[in-house]
């Protein structure tokens, strides 16, 4: 009885909360960036509110494909769930009553309700911008509790694995995020996974784990997307394979290899209402840009540079604040050269706050 009385009082507030924006069909249409040579990727979707009842639909939306980033419906329904919860009753705790308002319709055999069988290992690439789409749809009912897009979406999956000087295997795997989006009442997070979760690993633990030597890892200036409320800031990593020296045996090389797992680097996240997008991922060997999908093999010495995207940005950005422009730049998030081209705010360095 006392199950079934909070599932009933969860219902009854998820209700309320959608009964206040206005009836109607909010539509959007996104790209998802498609691997090395291989075609984009439309996602289209309609989002009904009638009452207090959400329709999301997905009509139209690219058939599944032949490699791995095919999304089955549960995955797809709970980023689409997480969006709407999100949005319109964050703080209540989730259970069944939450979920009744909300219907979900995808084609079968579309990228987000593929066909078995089909390849999903890596359906995070697309399965994590469903909670975007949504909110790109919702921004016009409901533009105070949504948010841009982030640089942490998809969540960033990098696996690395290699022999020791001793001949013996490692392996290990590393999820990073980047600048989330920025709402209308607040700068988005820095260094996020959005709308996924996700712990970071710190250096000293990846350099007692494996042989890889960190060389760098810090905030990118100006990755943030310019807004009245800025995008969070992207990360950059760079990791090195060591050299083994004659210890190695010469059929086992000392080799790293490492499978990306992301997305941003076509298409950066994108920023409302005037908000400009966040700067794109990139991915370097040996400080050369190079192409994140498939293998990527470090011999002994090479290094690989991960650089996260940042967030978008909500609102003009001409109207930000002088002050948080001027912190910005004290932090170092955004340099003196961006605050007046991008936000119209001239800074004199001995004029910065203590």
């Amino acid at each position: 009885d006392l199950a079934d009385e909070i599932i009933s009082r969860t219902e009854t507030s998820m209700r309320s909360a959608i009964e206040k924006i206005p009836d109607g069909i909010y539509a959007h249409e996104g790209i998802i960036e498609g691997a090395s040579k291989r075609p984009d990727i439309n996602i289209r979707l309609t989002v009904k509110v009638q009452g207090s009842d959400i329709h999301v639909d997905f009509d139209g939306t690219s058939p599944q494909v032949d490699w791995g980033v095919n999304v089955v419906y549960n995955f797809t329904y709970a980023y689409v769930f997480m969006a709407i919860k999100s949005a319109f009753d964050p703080d209540i705790p989730i259970n069944e009553g939450a979920i009744r308002p909300i219907k979900m319709t995808a084609p079968e055999g579309t990228i987000i309700n593929c066909r078995f069988p089909a390849a999903v290992a890596a359906r995070m690439q697309v399965g994590h911008f469903m909670t975007e789409m949504v909110f790109n749809a919702l921004s016009e009912a409901t533009p105070d509790n949504v948010i841009a897009g982030s640089g942490g979406t998809p969540a960033q999956t990098n696996i690395l694995y290699g022999k020791r000087a001793n001949g013996k295997p490692w392996h290990t795997m590393i999820i990073r995020g980047g600048g989330m989006g920025a709402s209308s009442r607040a700068d988005g997070h820095h260094c996020a996974i959005f709308p996924a979760n996700g712990a970071n690993t710190p250096v000293e633990i990846l350099e007692s784990d494996t042989p890889l030597l960190v060389k760098e890892r810090g905030l990118v200036m100006d990755s943030g997307g310019p807004g009245k409320q800025r995008g969070g800031i992207g990360r950059i990593m760079v990791m090195q394979s060591p050299d083994m020296g004659s210890n190695m045996d010469k059929e086992s090389p000392a080799r790293t290899t490492i499978a990306v797992q992301a997305g941003r680097y076509i298409y950066p996240p994108e920023g409302m209402f005037e908000g400009q997008p966040g700067a794109k991922a990139r991915f370097l060997q040996n400080e050369q840009t190079a192409d994140p999908s498939g293998l990527t093999f470090l011999d002994a010495g090479d290094t690989v540079t991960f650089i996260s995207a940042g967030g978008g940005g909500y609102g003009n950005p001409f109207e930000r604040e002088p002050e948080a422009v001027a912190k910005d730049v004290q932090y170092g998030y955004v340099s003196l050269e961006s605050a007046e081209k991008d936000y119209g705010v001239v800074i004199l360095v001995n004029r910065l706050p203590p």
